[in-house]
């Protein structure tokens, strides 16, 4: 409501009494959409804030600034030396005009998040130059047109059928939800006109709010029991609802950015440890393939060729069961395979073990940086600990200086080839021999790698995931099924002469997987 005119008409004229005769020494900008005009009169010295960012537009009046050394440009050089000789607000408009002693005018549309600051050369009609120049609209304003004239009588308001916007159009947010949250929608046309005039009335009082509405600091004319913070100077409104909002309110997003995050990162571990819990019961509840081979080893003389079930006794349980056979595979081939695929389960088990303890760690970790940034009040601190704790991801800048996109796959870094020459790059100057190097069988697609973690298996969920990349980054995009080869780096070779990308791979191994790219999440 601090860019509203029921507050502008309290303010401009303190604004007047503070700036009317002053001198402006400078005009400057060191923050987006922020632009500050010094003034000097003898030895005083004021200054206009605007912040005229969308998500945190306001003003204040500090009586000093320091300015920047870097990061700084001037701004409305035409301003310099003219002297304030008037300020005005303009008719029920949020707006208002600085009158310079040449003639010329400045401009102040405080219209939410269109909000601009235009200069008006002496007896031109249009604006001259503006703050924001991508307000293109702007360029096509007069200053005379703004004003609006509203009869606010009842005869008005009767003949409107007490429709407030249409009434008063510039009573805002605050005002609005007072008059609904008063039954004003369901009234009839003179309760309506009391619960009007009451708020005309409240609106007339010069005692100024800040408060708290959602993510939101705002200025309010109205009674507010829970306000946190409550003076009769309009000035000294501004200049604390500037703190609020450019200072409290940013620094509470950036905090709440970073809650979210490890939140997120929170709820997905917790939903991979119940996963793979599940799993692992799963697996130790399951006979092991090695007994069912045992079983079909002992009794080979009993199964005939061909056989695709038989009933035997299982010594295990110590009961006669049915065990299936596979017609195309001898009994002792088809043990074979069991015995093989009873290894690789143990090792499924030691591995999936090993990132459940990864996992519950990075668990406890989250959650102590959670409330560590809960304890913080200040960007710095926030920013220090953000920095501490390598949390900032790569600029785009450093990104592009890398052949590779980067993805973490369960605390696994996974790195994917950007071109053909890329490929090259990643595999000259970024492959170990012991990462795991992974390619789309038989097409042109990118180079992925998953780094070796030292004592450390790689998971079969990882190399998946690597495997749907590498299918995702190829001609294979859009197959439903692709084959992927792998195989360790130090298998994987260049030849001189060959062409951008193209390698030979002394051995290899095949996955089938869906290509799948970053943004389909893999909990």
């Amino acid at each position: 409501m601090h860019f509203n005119y029921h507050f502008l008409k309290f303010l401009i004229p303190e604004l007047e009494r503070k700036f009317v005769g002053m001198e402006i020494m400078e005009c400057f900008s060191q923050n987006k959409d922020e632009l500050v005009i010094g003034c000097s009169l003898q030895n005083n010295e004021a200054y206009i804030r605007a912040n005229l960012l969308p998500s945190v537009s306001c003003l204040a009046f500090p009586d000093g600034f320091k300015r920047s050394k870097k990061n700084t440009i001037s701004l409305f050089p035409e301003l310099i030396g003219k002297k304030i000789t008037g300020i005005d607000p303009i008719k029920f408009e949020r707006a208002f005009v600085i009158s310079l002693s040449d003639g010329s005018n400045l401009l102040f549309k405080l219209h939410g998040t269109r909000s601009n600051i235009l200069y008006f050369h002496v007896g031109s009609k249009l604006p001259l130059l503006l703050f924001r120049n991508e307000l293109r609209d702007d360029k096509e304003i007069e200053i005379e047109s703004l004003a609006k004239e509203l009869t606010l009588d009842y005869d008005t308001f009767k003949f409107l059928e007490g429709n407030a916007s249409k009434f008063l159009p510039t009573l805002g947010k605050i005002p609005r939800e007072w008059l609904k949250s008063n039954g004003y929608l369901e009234g009839s046309i003179d309760k309506k006109w009391e619960l009007m005039t009451t708020l005309l009335d409240m609106l007339e009082s010069p005692l100024y709010h800040i408060v708290h509405q959602g993510n939101e600091y705002l200025l309010s004319l109205l009674p507010a029991p829970d306000s946190l913070f409550q003076t009769e100077d309009p000035i000294k409104a501004c200049n604390e609802l500037f703190r609020y909002r450019v200072v409290i309110q940013s620094f509470e997003k950036e905090k709440n950015h970073w809650l979210k995050q490890l939140e997120d990162q929170n709820k997905r571990t917790v939903a991979y440890i119940q996963k793979t819990t599940q799993k692992l019961e799963g697996l130790e509840n399951e006979i092991s393939p090695s007994q069912t081979a045992d079983i079909i080893m002992a009794n080979l003389h009993l199964i005939e060729k061909g056989q695709e079930d038989i009933e035997l006794f299982n010594f295990y349980s110590g009961k006669h069961e049915l065990f299936k056979l596979k017609r195309e595979q001898s009994p002792q081939k088809y043990a074979e395979n069991l015995y093989r695929k009873s290894k690789n389960r143990k090792k499924e088990t030691e591995q999936l073990f090993l990132n459940l303890i990864e996992k519950e760690k990075l668990l406890g970790q989250t959650n102590e940086w959670i409330a560590e940034i809960k304890e913080f009040s200040d960007f710095r601190s926030l920013r220090d600990f953000i920095k501490r704790n390598h949390l900032t991801p790569k600029s785009k800048e450093q990104e592009e200086q890398v052949p590779y996109k980067r993805f973490e796959i369960e605390g696994f870094e996974i790195l994917v080839g950007k071109s053909a020459k890329a490929n090259d790059e990643l595999l000259r100057n970024f492959a170990w021999k012991e990462d795991l190097w992974l390619h789309a069988k038989d097409v042109s697609g990118s180079h992925v790698l998953i780094k070796y973690r030292s004592g450390i298996n790689f998971p079969k969920s990882v190399i998946e995931r690597a495997a749907e990349l590498a299918a995702y980054y190829s001609k294979n995009k859009n197959d439903s099924l692709a084959p992927v080869i792998y195989t360790p780096s130090k298998y994987v070779r260049k030849i001189k002469g060959s062409a951008p990308g193209a390698v030979m791979v002394d051995k290899e191994s095949v996955l089938m997987v869906p290509p799948k790219g970053p943004q389909e999440d893999h909990s």
